[in-house]
């Protein structure tokens, strides 16, 4: 279905005055080429000008049948007849003919003119393209200015060369493709021999394809996608410039697609219609191979298939058999800004367009190939033309606009949050409308480029039934189309007219289709109508908006370092530039004005659309209090508040931001959702947009929620937070106290917005405490302190963002701590644990070292942490002996028994905190001389520990020995401490603590070792008596094994 829509897209019109029929026309670098019925001359026209004057003339070698402009390399291309052959050539430098005296070479292709180029006259060039087979159809790349032919059987690719004035003299054929051609109001200085920048044009045949099955009637070429269409079948292929010849060699067989239909014979075969999208076209039974030419430079050519589409020739009504044919084949590029920015010469989408006489297809070919449009025509239409924005077309009776999709494409490819609630677009599915139908009689054919539709018409006398079928269909249509009267011919006398038709400008039309959408709006304000008018002003203001962005004189831009004429037309000057920056910014005025209104239409429409205002909104710029105001109840709406504003104020409200609203507005948000959406009134006064809400009207609102729904932890901690800003302790008490501790933490990870806000954010997000937390700080610290372990272990806050909020508060030195050590509990993150067993550590060390008071009450005791951390290990016994209550405070008692602690579970990294421990004097205390021990005990370095002990604490050898000089370590008994013990006895003789620790050392040694070894570690100074009752045991030992 077509939607159609009296909007006027045609400004103005002219008449071009040539002076015989015109039989031929094409468009580009802002002239109109214009060949006479059966003549042999090509008239440029200039579009630029008021009136369309002639610019130039020239004659061309035989009588044009087809001509096509490239823009790229600024050169006409021509099919031409002469003396009952088929000739292709290329006229380049067209532009010095405008007093049709210049000189004009003439040569092969790939055979360059040496001596006319180096010659100070300039002159145009007419290029000899020899064929193989005679040529039926001409297209160039819009993107690359290549051209390609297509025979009876096959379709030959020739590349674009530009050959400059330097390589000409050095006889390299081999040059940058760089554009230059001089102005015809110059044309002596360019080419003369000062000037070493001229160019000249040539072509380079590159690839064949060899398609016998398919018989191409036109072709179209863009960035390696090549379209040819016979009388009703569609065929697209893309081509791939390989680098690896092996891969080539590899994928020949992909390359081909071979018919596997049986000969029909003398029967006649009737196709049926198909479709083939993507790799699936493979199949469609067209056989499509490559021949290498020998010229390849980068490689070899691949192909892959991309679209295959056949009609039945009885498929459309309304026109005869005979009648059904494809024509208007068409590959459209488009470019965006920020496409553009990073592949200037790469087009962001590529559009694929054809058509029957009844019905036109669009397709979209990059990432993914997908049908977007199918016309249906009212009349029979001959010719038509994709535009970035509008599709032209032409009946024998009228000039048609309808509206195309190709900016919703081209905005998903260049903006990958389209779709999402941060932007959106109108989708490529949105059904296409047809604008204002302007009439006319005769019309033959068509061109279009920039803002102006070129239109040839000629007056011949009808066949009574085809102008009884016209005067038919005209009459029903006129019902439905609103047109304009038909243009006369002129009164000249002859029967013909060639119109250049200007359409309005995108930032009019969209006036023109907002305010057609405010009329549908006065009597169906949520109709579909209305909506569909805004989406298509929205696209048709995008389709202006996306593409590149034009530069001023001197900025750094992708283009061409020297441009061709039919270039220069389309580079801006400063001038325009400042003009188009200033229209961008009014159509930019205009775009965020265009989603407000969408937003407000899907605001109030149905339940399936009503997320679509948030996006909208977001884009137009309002504040939320301007969006509030346009969405206020009407007093013919049958409900009060639609569901899009409800769901855009949800999100808004979720949202962490630093807007703060006034009282008024927050007050009439909590109306809103009273008569909304109750059930979210909890969360809606947990935004930190509602800060300045009045407490008193939430906390009866609330009241009210909980008499009709029941009692719930999240409600009753958002009345105690009413309370506390009301300065009603008593009554905030009151409902703390109603849930368990547990409960209420529970509450905290439902609704986190009651403790924090900016904690969903992301790790660098600021986050700031509530009145509730801070309250929670001075009454409850341990609720608090759990609640911030429930967000932390929940992903609701980062690490990072909790140590904020408890500086914040003021209780870094206290709560924090506790913290760290409940995270520490329940964390299995590994990267957590690690980062938390340094930071304790180093607060540990700080409260030994620095006198730094730690809290009066902690949360956890050392105790309650070995009994329910794994990281914090049972104390080892002989740490008693070294560490004795009361030689330390208890404060630092408790930060000590931790630290050694964490060093006697397995999970510190003694590497880390090593360092941390230098600053510890090794003999200044006891506690200090417990955690060099522990350290190096950790890192297996117990010889170095008995040293240690022996030197400041010898008590505590037997105890240490004991407990970590087992199984492997077994030997340092008799190996290291024996020996140190024998030592220190002999100089200490009269040492008690030595002499008890030698006796208990003797006895573990008598029951380990054999005799013969004991027998060799007794010393020969004399002291073998005292030795002698271990031996004598260890022997005994040894006879009862």
């Amino acid at each position: 279905m077509v939607h159609v829509y009296n909007c006027h897209p045609f400004a103005s019109q002219q008449i071009v005055q040539v002076e015989q029929e015109p039989g031929l026309l094409c468009s580009g670098g802002g002239v109109i080429f214009v060949v006479a019925t059966g003549g042999c001359k090509v008239e440029a026209y200039s579009l630029d000008q008021e009136g369309c004057p002639l610019l130039c003339r020239f004659a061309t070698m035989g009588t044009p049948r087809i001509i096509q402009y490239s823009a790229i390399g600024d050169y006409l291309v021509t099919i031409e007849d002469k003396n009952n052959a088929t000739y292709l050539r290329a006229y380049t430098n067209w532009r010095y003919q405008a007093e049709e005296k210049s000189r004009v070479g003439v040569r092969m292709l790939g055979h360059l003119l040496r001596g006319a180029s180096q010659r100070s006259v300039a002159q145009m060039e007419i290029i000899e393209i020899p064929l193989s087979e005679r040529p039926v159809a001409v297209a160039c790349c819009p993107v690359t200015g290549d051209l390609l032919v297509a025979c009876e059987k096959t379709l030959v690719l020739f590349t674009l060369r530009r050959e400059s004035q330097h390589n000409l003299n050095q006889l390299n054929p081999q040059s940058s493709f760089q554009n230059t051609q001089p102005s015809h109001s110059k044309k002596a200085v360019p080419n003369s021999p000062s000037n070493p920048n001229v160019s000249v044009l040539d072509f380079e045949r590159s690839v064949i394809l060899h398609i016998p099955g398919l018989g191409p009637q036109q072709v179209a070429l863009c960035a390696g996608y090549v379209a040819v269409h016979a009388e009703l079948e569609v065929l697209v292929v893309k081509l791939h410039s390989s680098l690896d010849p092996k891969t080539a060699e590899e994928l020949a067989d992909m390359n081909t697609c071979v018919d596997q239909g049986e000969d029909p014979g003398d029967f006649l075969v009737l196709q049926r219609h198909q479709e083939l999208l993507g790799e699936r076209a493979r199949d469609c039974g067209v056989s499509v191979t490559i021949e290498k030419t020998g010229m390849e430079e980068t490689g070899q050519y691949t192909l892959s298939f991309v679209l295959y589409r056949r009609f039945a020739p009885d498929f459309f009504q309304g026109c005869s058999v005979e009648e059904t044919k494809l024509h208007s084949l068409q590959l459209h590029p488009m470019f965006t800004r920020n496409k553009s920015m990073q592949c200037p010469e790469e087009p962001s989408c590529v559009f694929c367009f054809f058509s029957l006489p009844t019905t036109g297809y669009l397709y979209s070919l990059r990432g993914g190939v997908e049908l977007l449009s199918a016309y249906q025509y009212p009349e029979k239409v001959l010719r038509a033309v994709l535009t970035d924005d509008l599709l032209h077309v032409i009946t024998k009776s009228a000039l048609q606009c309808f509206s195309v999709r190709c900016a919703a494409v081209a905005a998903r490819v260049e903006d990958p949050y389209i779709d999402t609630t941060m932007r959106a677009c109108p989708p490529v599915s949105l059904k296409v409308c047809a604008l204002r139908m302007q009439l006319f009689i005769g019309l033959r054919t068509m061109c279009a480029l920039g803002r102006h539709v070129m239109l040839l018409s000629a007056a011949d006398a009808e066949p009574p039934e085809e102008a009884d079928r016209a005067t038919h269909t005209r009459s029903f249509m006129s019902k439905k189309w609103a047109g304009s009267r038909p243009k006369a011919p002129s009164v000249t006398g002859h029967g013909w007219n060639l119109y250049v038709v200007n359409t309005v400008s995108p930032i009019t039309l969209y006036h023109e289709m907002v305010e057609y959408s405010c009329r549908y709006a006065e009597t169906h304000p949520m109709g579909e109508s209305c909506r569909h008018l805004l989406s298509e002003a929205h696209l048709i203001l995008r389709a202006t908006l996306i593409k590149p962005l034009p530069t001023a004189k001197g900025e750094p831009r992708e283009l061409p370092e020297m441009p061709t004429d039919g270039e220069k037309a389309q580079r801006p000057t400063t001038d325009a530039f400042t003009d188009s920056k200033a229209e961008r910014q009014v159509m930019e005025t205009a775009f965020r004005e265009n989603c407000a209104q969408l937003g407000d239409c899907f605001s109030r429409g149905n339940q399936k659309d009503c997320h679509l205002a948030l996006p909208y909104y977001r884009m137009s710029g309002l504040s939320i209090t301007e969006v509030m105001s346009r969405n206020r109840p009407l007093p013919i709406s049958p409900c009060s508040y639609g569901p899009g504003f409800v769901f855009y104020l949800n999100h808004f409200l979720l949202e962490e931001t630093d807007q703060i609203l006034s009282q008024e507005a927050a007050d009439e948000i909590i109306d809103i959702f009273s008569q909304t959406e109750p059930s979210q009134l909890v969360t809606v006064c947990a935004s930190p947009a509602m800060a300045d809400v009045s407490p008193a009207k939430v906390l009866r609102r609330l009241q009210h929620l909980e008499q009709a729904t029941g009692m719930s932890v999240p409600l009753t901690v958002t009345m105690a937070t009413m309370s506390l800003r009301l300065d009603d302790l008593r009554r905030y008490t009151e409902l703390m106290e109603k849930h368990a501790e547990m409960l209420l933490v529970y509450g905290f990870i439902e609704e986190p917005r009651l403790l924090l806000h900016g904690g969903s954010g992301g790790r660098d997000t600021q986050v700031r405490p509530t009145q509730l937390a801070n309250q929670l700080r001075k009454d409850q610290p341990g609720l608090l302190a759990a609640a911030m372990v429930a967000l932390h272990e929940n992903n609701k806050v980062q690490l990072e963002q909790a140590d904020q909020v408890f500086k914040e508060l003021g209780c870094e030195h206290n709560l924090l701590v506790d913290f760290w050590e409940a995270v520490l509990v329940a964390s299995t993150k590994e990267a957590i644990i690690q980062e938390l067993l340094f930071r304790l550590a180093v607060v540990y060390i700080d409260r030994l070292t620095s006198g730094m008071a730690a809290p009066s009450k902690l949360l956890k005791s050392t105790e309650d942490l070995i009994n329910s951390c794994s990281h914090y290990g049972t104390l080892y016994p002989w740490l008693r002996i070294l560490t004795p209550a009361s030689n330390t405070g208890s404060q630092q008692q408790e930060a000590l028994q931790k630290l050694q602690s964490l060093l006697c579970g397995p999970s510190m990294p003694i590497g880390a905190v090593q360092p941390l421990l230098e600053q510890l004097s090794l003999g200044a205390t006891l506690w200090g001389l417990s955690l060099h021990v522990l350290c190096a005990t950790r890192r297996g370095q117990h010889g170095n520990c008995i040293e240690k002990l022996l030197d400041h604490c010898p008590q505590a050898i037997i105890p240490y020995a004991n407990h970590h000089l087992q199984e492997t370590y077994m030997a340092l008994w008799w190996q290291k401490l024996l020996p140190e013990l024998c030592n220190r006895t002999r100089a200490e003789t009269e040492n008690g603590i030595l002499l008890a620790a030698l006796k208990e050392t003797l006895l573990v040694v008598a029951t380990e070792i054999s005799p013969v070894e004991f027998l060799e570690l007794m010393p020969d100074d004399g002291t073998a008596l005292y030795f002698l009752p271990h031996l004598l045991a260890c022997s005994q030992r040894q006879l009862l094994a």
